[in-house]
């Protein structure tokens, strides 16, 4: 389940406390006494066998005796009575519990859910505090203190910090729409209150303090919904509790759970915040601030001291300093003092009275060069504190950028840092601290821009020989080896594209010479052990040999030193291969492992032989685009290094991204794979070679796609169809369809836009160009028919369909070009759709159309959809019931 029901958890009529008491400190009177206590409108009914009237309230000894079915019900008995309380609230005709009661084993919960299933009651916890809705007056806990009204959901695995967060806030005067202690989430979990606080009114951003995730493709598809539509910001508990494990890769060994949450909350489009300060504090600074246009500050501040520490802190967290236009250089020297800084940060002098702040501000915002300012002010005896934060405020009140402040102090500073408040300039009590707010700032956008990154078209659709590779690894798990030979990993890669160097195995000593010499000197000689990982570590690796009896002696010295140092490890032989002549080129690492909760994931980093000494290294969930792949680059140390210095050709950033998406590709298509290392990966100006590779394989528990925590491209909805006369290829869409979707969308009437936007639009933003390409395989669908044509592939159409999270109900859109429409296109398109949303079991599909759409209206009742007037002023409604047949198909 989803959102079903979830209105009446978060919106009841009515609340039945269930285990009721007036014994001091029990759970039972601590709930009632909150609920009634809490202001809540609606009738409040005590269940209790004990008692005739609790709290002022007639008491009920049983369910059965409620005068009706409670909208919610709030349970606090002991656990083996929790299953059968469900039930008879199910049967009651209740949608929703929070099971407060803790200690429920794991039987108790399966008879738990068994009893809810039937009668789609939702469950919030058990073992949880409860929840508070401020908004309504409910609060439907044991919290020692009710929360202050506010636009911030909070949602919480742990119930302490529910606890300590309500302290936390109430201090500091931080209002909620929705708390939220989800306990064991045996029901409701992360990704069922994302969905539902995604389009709740009443929240303006959402705040999570995560433990664990466990149904990851879930929670992903509804972390990336809610962070398109509000600031969605994250606390992830547990960042250095696990150790170092044993793996058969170093991508193995690097890729830490810890790291794998941070990659999943990044490609969700979520900010990441490592403390609860700083969860509050990127709520103000966000919720505060204006959408930044770039990432640029200018610091203005009446004493050098904080502004060097603040330049610190900004250059340290890899922030930019604003370089200030001769404009405003010559402006500002126009209204400060000769003994101004002249540069940024722009010290005003100790003694700058309100006046020259605005002014100096005045002209900072001016700046186009300029995306943020920070305005620090240190306390002095000559000018009132209040003055310059009135008159900043005024300045920064109608200000199209954002101004962040620092007013250094203790409490005498409150009064000023309200005022900054009110006019709605984020303060922070230090230069680190306002440093900090902005880089959040920064970090969001850099996150929501990631969103939105738009893919160049594909340069041609790349076929694997996915025959081949499955061969390979089938081989070896017949032979009940987990481990490819190192010629067998680099089989796989080449069969994905991925350029490896020629490999040779020779059974022994004298095999390997007679190789040599076939291959060309100077050559690579390689142990060949399946029970040896890392074979330098046992001196397994030899380079540059120049001649036969340097083969051999080392051949002989690698076969001694194996059965000195690992006596029971079985010798296969040694491996063959040219030495790769490329001077100056980078040694890096490409690797994959599958992660228990989010399942495949990709690595890369800085390679060789010290990888894990190193460090240097990026995770990102795979499916993979080019815009992905650059990022997953971009975020390591070698990055830099990679774009070339002091003459140093940057390497081909092209060559390196596709190694990357393909093996994503390679993760989809061969379920067996488990681990994978490209170690090193030689990357320069000329292209990238893998040198060496190791494979790990287990026969497949899923598809490869299934066990993605992102659903990847759906290849096998492709369809080769015949529409008037020509060869179409009906499928879903790619973010690499964005230019020709762009021109798509151009190429319709004013009319025909009209008609599919329900207003005029002369152009596609870039922002909704990017939601229409970038879709969701798990939750919408978006077919196009799509044709070679004069300038490369071109979109003649497109269905739509997008599902609510359970998949009953999904709204759908046609439009075809403008020039050929009545040709039958539409009804081509929507037909693939109908098929695909029975094949998923959507139970309906829903959609508006203007009345003067007549040709859509035609369509829908082609297709067997019932039209009628729409709950829309001036729209009409189609509507199909997906269980029957299409009329007319």
């Amino acid at each position: 389940m989803s959102i079903r029901n979830l209105e009446f958890l978060f919106q009841p009529s009515s609340v039945a406390v269930i285990g009721a008491s007036e014994r001091p400190h029990s759970v039972g009177a601590t709930v009632l006494a909150n609920v009634l206590q809490g202001g809540f409108r609606g009738p409040v009914w005590p269940v209790n066998p004990k008692y005739s009237a609790l709290g002022g309230r007639t008491a009920y000894h049983r369910v059965r005796d409620l005068p009706q079915a409670p909208g919610l019900a709030l349970i606090c008995t002991p656990p083996a009575t929790v299953p059968g309380l469900v039930g008879e609230l199910g049967q009651m005709g209740c949608k929703a519990a929070v099971v407060i009661t803790a200690g429920l084993d794991a039987a108790q919960k399966a008879a738990m859910l068994a009893a809810a299933r039937p009668h789609l009651l939702r469950i919030l916890g058990p073992n949880c505090v409860g929840l508070l809705a401020p908004g309504i007056g409910l609060n439907g806990s044991f919290a020692h203190l009710p929360a202050l009204p506010g636009k911030l959901a909070f949602v919480s695995q742990s119930g302490a910090m529910v606890t300590g967060i309500l302290d936390w806030a109430r201090t500091r005067n931080i209002g909620f729409s929705r708390f939220i202690s989800l306990g064991d989430s045996s029901d409701v979990d992360f990704g069922d209150v994302l969905d539902y606080l995604a389009t709740d009114r009443e929240t303006e951003a959402i705040l999570l303090y995560m433990e664990d995730v466990r149904a990851a493709r879930k929670f992903m598809s509804a972390a990336r919904a809610a962070a398109r539509s509000k600031p969605v910001l994250v606390v992830k508990s547990g960042r250095f509790a696990e150790g170092a494990r044993a793996a058969n890769s170093h991508t193995g060994a690097l890729a830490g759970s810890d790291a794998v949450y941070d990659a999943a909350i990044r490609r969700a489009g979520m900010l990441r915040v490592l403390s609860t300060e700083d969860l509050f504090d990127a709520v103000e600074t966000l919720a505060t601030g204006r959408p930044l246009a770039g990432e640029r500050l200018a610091i203005l501040t009446n004493g050098g001291g904080p502004g060097v520490l603040a330049t610190d802190a900004l250059v340290g967290a890899g922030g930019t300093l604003a370089e200030l236009a001769p404009a405003t250089l010559r402006r500002l020297d126009e209204v400060l003092p000769a003994t101004w800084s002249h540069a940024n940060p722009v010290d005003i002098i100790g003694d700058a009275p309100g006046r020259r702040y605005s002014e100096a501000l005045q002209a900072l915002l001016q700046d186009e060069g300029v995306d943020a300012v920070l305005v620090m002010h240190a306390p002095t005896a000559i000018v009132p504190s209040m003055e310059v934060a009135q008159a900043v405020a005024a300045t920064a009140r109608d200000a199209s950028r954002n101004v962040l402040s620092c007013w250094l102090g203790g409490e005498g500073m409150a009064p000023a840092r309200r005022v900054l408040g009110e006019a709605g300039v984020a303060g922070y009590d230090t230069p680190e601290d306002a440093v900090g707010g902005f880089m959040q700032m920064v970090n969001y956008r850099r996150a929501q821009q990631l969103l939105m990154e738009v893919p160049a078209a594909a340069a041609g659709d790349f076929c694997p020989d996915q025959v081949r590779a499955r061969q390979v690894i089938a081989h070896a798990l017949q032979s009940s080896r987990p481990m490819l030979s190192e010629p067998e990993a680099k089989e796989v890669l080449a069969c994905y594209g991925i350029p490896v160097v020629e490999t040779a195995i020779a059974d022994r000593v004298e095999a390997a010479v007679l190789l040599a010499g076939r291959i060309g000197y100077p050559v690579a000689l390689k142990i060949l052990s399946p029970d040896i990982t890392h074979k330098t570590e046992v001196g397994g690796v030899e380079l540059d040999l120049e001649t036969p009896e340097a083969v051999r002696a080392a051949a002989l010295a690698m076969r001694d030193r194996l059965h000195a140092l690992h006596p029971k490890a079985h010798l296969r032989g040694f491996t063959v291969q040219a030495m790769a002549r490329r001077p100056g080129a980078h040694e890096l690492i490409v690797g994959a492992s599958c992660d228990p909760v989010f399942g495949p994931v990709i690595l890369f980093g800085q390679g060789g032989i010290a990888v894990e000494t190193i460090g240097d290294r990026a995770l990102a969930l795979p499916p993979l685009n080019q815009v992905l792949a650059r990022d997953l680059v971009g975020r390591t140390r070698v990055a830099r290094l990679l774009a070339g210095y002091r003459g140093r050709p940057a390497a081909d950033m092209e060559a390196l991204s596709t190694v990357l998406v393909r093996i994503a590709t390679l993760l989809a298509d061969l379920p067996e794979v488990q681990e994978l290392d490209i170690n090193p990966l030689l990357a320069d100006e000329h292209g990238v070679l893998a040198l060496d590779a190791r494979m790990r394989v287990a026969p497949a528990a899923q598809i490869g796609p299934a066990r993605f925590a992102i659903r990847p491209y759906p290849a096998e909805l492709e369809e080769s169809v015949t529409w008037d006369g020509s060869a179409l290829l009906l499928r879903p869409i790619r973010p690499e369809d964005a230019p020709q979707h762009s021109t798509f969308f151009a190429a319709l009437t004013p009319e025909d836009v009209r008609f599919r936007m329900f207003a005029q639009m002369q152009s596609l933003p870039p922002a909704q160009l990017a939601r229409w390409t970038q879709i969701d395989y798990d939750r919408e669908m978006a077919f196009i028919a799509t044709r070679m044509g004069a300038n490369g592939p071109e979109t003649l159409g497109v269905a739509r369909a997008v599902a609510d999270p359970d998949n009953i109900s999904a709204e759908f859109a046609v439009v075809v070009r403008s020039d050929l429409k009545g040709r039958g296109l539409g009804a081509l398109l929507m037909e693939k759709m109908l098929r695909y949303c029975r094949a998923r079991g959507t139970q309906e599909l829903v959609g508006e159309a203007l009345p003067e759409n007549l040709r859509m209206l035609q369509l829908a009742h082609h297709l067997g959809f019932t039209v009628a007037p729409a709950a829309a002023e001036g729209a009409i409604g189609m509507r199909l019931v997906l269980s029957g047949p299409i009329g007319g198909a």
